[in-house]
């Protein structure tokens, strides 16, 4: 009986052995599978586009780019055309201090250039034409006014790269365009409002004569990303098209 007995604690020892040795070899196994995370390095790079419609148009233009001027802050202007015509000295300037230049068709007269593709791309020809003539530099960056959203299809996107154009939307609105008199801190609370791939944020801003709002809250925007660890860039040839799906 004490044979037995002694035979059952025997056994039961070395079942208590193989079952911690198993455990032991899948916990250095699990071990061996974690990855160590450099926590000094950013996996995730977050870049920031603020870009302003509709200019240049006298008074705000200057003080955006004073209050861009002040923070070290690079941004990309959608100049309509017709706007440039005795503004030349603010489009120079726009280009002279480093920022980006997209083109925003010539009238921006909705029912006019969303008539037609061909009325379409020839405003921002024409855009384009008036740019290069005054600044030299040669854009092709172009933005649909209203955005591409239902205006956009395959066959215009096809025209608008033959002609080099690459077009640009956004993922954040201020909504100073529809709501001028939206005040500062609502703009800032639209400013954080992003839909879709945040690590790459293009911010829709306006410089038309009432967007004196749009100036107070610039700085607290620019704050509010810096802060995030975004990184400030303009738009260029270089820059990945972002337009609403087709």
């Amino acid at each position: 009986m004490n044979f037995n007995k002694s035979k059952k604690i025997i056994i039961l020892f070395l079942l208590c052995i193989s079952l911690f040795s198993i455990l032991l070899f899948k916990n250095v196994n699990l071990n061996n599978n974690i990855k160590v995370v450099n926590t000094s390095e950013d996996k995730t790079k977050k870049e920031v586009y603020l870009t302003f419609d509709d200019g240049p148009i006298p008074v705000i233009t200057d003080e955006i780019l004073d209050v861009l001027k002040e923070n070290n802050i690079k941004a990309t202007f959608f100049v309509v055309g017709k706007e440039i015509e005795g503004r030349e000295e603010i489009l120079k300037r726009i280009c002279k201090e480093g920022h980006g230049i997209g083109l925003h068709t010539y009238t921006h007269d909705l029912k006019k250039i969303y008539s037609n593709n061909d009325n379409f791309i020839n405003e921002m020809i024409e855009t384009q034409n008036k740019v290069k003539e005054i600044t030299g530099y040669n854009s092709n960056i172009i933005r649909f006014p209203g955005g591409s959203a239902g205006r956009l299809n395959e066959n215009m996107l096809e025209s608008l790269h033959n002609q080099k154009f690459k077009v640009y939307d956004w993922n954040v609105d201020l909504k100073d365009g529809m709501y001028p008199n939206l005040s500062p801190r609502k703009l800032l609370e639209n400013a954080k409002k992003c839909r879709k791939d945040c690590t790459r944020v293009i911010i829709l801003a306006h410089t038309n004569s009432n967007n004196q709002n749009t100036i107070i809250a610039l700085k607290p925007i620019i704050d509010y990303y810096k802060n995030l660890g975004y990184e400030f860039k303009t738009i260029s040839k270089n820059t990945r098209e972002y337009y609403y799906k087709i």
